[in-house]
């Protein structure tokens, strides 16, 4: 049974104060993403990032007047969590490093996980699948409701960087495409590198974004897709306008929104705000 956003926040409250705060930061940056599109262009998804903040922030951006639907999360214990307290209506976006032997339960666990952005390999895309197909098993509401996933591209040659080398990623995508049906290949994503992001800035291309699209560009024709097939995701918050003015359908943006994160340690899944302050 889906549960209604009444059942899923009866307990949970917002701090008015803070949710002013964060309507008026969330505006901002809807604001910035649209100057920086093309005026013809399509849509560019905003993910907002709520790693280490509380489920009320996310509660706040998800009511009215914003109705903000999808946030993305880095760590699967925290994302497990949140998504019990808040609304099923909710897109939950997992953005963090995979680890294969756990690929599986979050795509079994999390009914509403609408994309997992960080597919590196065949062997995660596999238990992605394993975990969607007991998903729709379990829930029929779900059967036809593929997982959407983007495969992770490492296009600034960083050691300490996830993703799939460049020329991998056709045959990685392919690999989702044909062998999980209950995936839908949504894009490419990657991370840019601090300095060239940094550059960017300054009006200068970032060499990852270009790449990513290059990427893309390589995999449409193996494939035989259409651009409009393949999503690119890419651009945070120092970088998400450089990002869209290089063709990002997406952008990932946290702390520009939330305000500065809070050791991993001293981080709460949902605060206590007193009575009377609603």
């Amino acid at each position: 049974m889906t549960d209604t956003k009444d059942q899923r926040n009866a307990e949970m409250r917002v701090d008015p104060a803070r949710a002013k705060h964060l309507s008026s930061t969330i505006s901002s940056i809807l604001s910035r993403i649209e100057s920086a599109k093309p005026s013809s262009g399509p849509p560019v998804r905003l993910v907002a990032v709520s790693k280490l903040k509380p489920a009320n922030d996310i509660l706040a951006l998800h009511s009215a007047p914003h109705n903000h639907l999808h946030f993305g999360e880095n760590y699967q214990q925290e994302l497990l969590q949140k998504s019990f307290l808040l609304p099923r209506e909710i897109r939950w976006h997992f953005i963090g490093a995979l680890q294969t032997n756990k690929c599986k339960p979050l795509a079994e666990q999390i009914p509403n996980l609408w994309c997992v952005e960080s597919v590196d390999t065949g062997k995660k895309a596999d238990q992605l699948e394993k975990g969607r197909t007991a998903l729709c098993e379990e829930e029929n509401e779900y059967e036809g409701v593929p997982l959407r996933v983007f495969v992770q591209v490492n296009t600034s040659g960083e050691q300490e960087k996830s993703g799939v080398e460049p020329e991998g990623a056709a045959e990685l995508c392919k690999h989702i495409r044909e062998q999980c049906p209950h995936l839908k290949l949504q894009g490419i994503m990657t991370i840019g590198a601090i300095a060239r992001s940094k550059e960017a800035k300054e009006g200068v291309e970032n060499e990852d974004f270009v790449k990513l699209r290059e990427v893309r560009d390589q995999v449409v024709t193996n494939l035989g897709l259409q651009e409009a097939d393949l999503e690119l995701s890419m651009g945070m918050s120092e970088d998400f306008e450089s990002a869209i003015r290089c063709g990002s359908n997406e952008v990932r943006v946290g702390s520009t929104i939330f305000g500065e994160r809070p050791a991993k340690g001293d981080a709460k899944i949902k605060e206590t705000v007193e009575e009377g302050k609603e």
